[in-house]
């Protein structure tokens, strides 16, 4: 079977785009989503979106990982939007749905801003502090990042957290409306340029245990630049948006 494929990164985190409105995909195949994201014998991702019809929406995202198993991206979310107005599903605003609920999302200027979905549980534990947002998140504080082992600890944290596991995030803070981030990515099972729904994570973490009192943060990631904006009440975080960059990179097919 021959496979049309669309690649597209957002800040360096990157995925294969299948326009799967035909039904063709073979979904239940996780071999073909693992060869697809392979990068010395497939195409090359950090997961694989498929875009379909959807009764209440514009249109449905499914995202893998690179293993196989579904969740949510947030940087792919945005990849997604991109890619159904290159398909003319869309122009500038959108409503869809995705595993974790519906999202409305934005162009303005090339830049794709996604709502995620609101937060209002955050486990604050001695050195860390654990979250939901979109997918598991642990986010930790550390001193110079540049230097710090993300790939060794964040494989040790990742797995030290029931079954599906956690993402874990990095974090250093610039000032008080600056954090930079590297992300441990589980499905990916390596770091990753960037994690959209992680920087979402550190952002509302360091508002939670004060690191910050703004409700508009940037977080540099090794792929380039993401901000975070939201609104915080009683300790529920809503009107939460994600904001940056999606590119697409080139258009393929491939036999699988």
């Amino acid at each position: 079977m021959n496979l049309t494929f669309f690649k597209y990164q957002g800040t360096g985190n990157d995925f294969v785009m299948i326009d799967n409105r035909t039904k063709t995909f073979p979904k239940q195949n996780t071999d073909i989503i693992s060869h697809l994201c392979n990068r010395n014998f497939g195409i090359g991702a950090d997961g694989v979106i498929l875009i379909e019809e959807d009764e209440n929406s514009d249109f449905r995202m499914i995202y893998y990982n690179a293993d196989g198993s579904e969740t949510f991206c947030g940087n792919g979310g945005r990849c997604a939007v991109a890619f159904a107005k290159q398909l003319h599903i869309i122009d500038n605003k959108t409503n869809f749905v995705a595993v974790d609920g519906p999202h409305f999302a934005e162009i303005k200027n090339d830049i794709i801003s996604i709502k995620m979905i609101d937060v209002d549980t955050i486990e604050v534990k001695k050195d860390s502090v654990f979250t939901y947002t979109g997918t598991q998140h642990h986010v930790e504080l550390v001193d110079s990042l540049d230097n710090y082992p993300v790939f060794e600890n964040g494989k040790k944290i990742r797995y030290s957290y029931n079954d599906p596991g956690s993402n874990v995030n990095f974090a250093e803070m610039i000032d008080d409306a600056t954090f930079r981030v590297r992300t441990y990515e589980k499905g990916v099972e390596n770091e990753t340029l960037a994690c959209g729904t992680g920087v979402t994570a550190v952002a509302i973490s360091m508002h939670k245990i004060k690191k910050t009192n703004k409700t508009q943060i940037n977080l540099p990631v090794e792929g380039g630049n993401l901000k975070v904006s939201f609104k915080e009440n009683n300790g529920v975080y809503t009107d939460v948006y994600l904001k940056g960059p999606a590119t697409f990179v080139f258009k393929g097919e491939i036999e699988v």
